[in-house]
């Protein structure tokens, strides 16, 4: 299930980015969609690295 969940998340990452990469080339804005899934996947990792960071203290001082 895990695997599922980082495919998903890398091809979706990898939409986004090259998404955003082609339209800085052409000069043009960003579709609304494509911010909004990026604004996600942000969260979405800030979010679950802060989540493991607190994991780690709770280890080490648990430990």
């Amino acid at each position: 299930m895990l695997e599922a969940v980082v495919f998903t998340y890398g091809m979706l990452a990898s939409f986004v980015l090259s998404g955003a990469t082609r339209n800085a080339k052409a000069r043009r804005a960003n579709p609304r969609m494509l911010q909004y899934v990026g604004y996600v996947l942000m969260s979405f990792s800030a979010a679950l690295g802060i989540m493991l960071l607190g994991y780690a203290a709770m280890m080490s001082l648990s430990g």
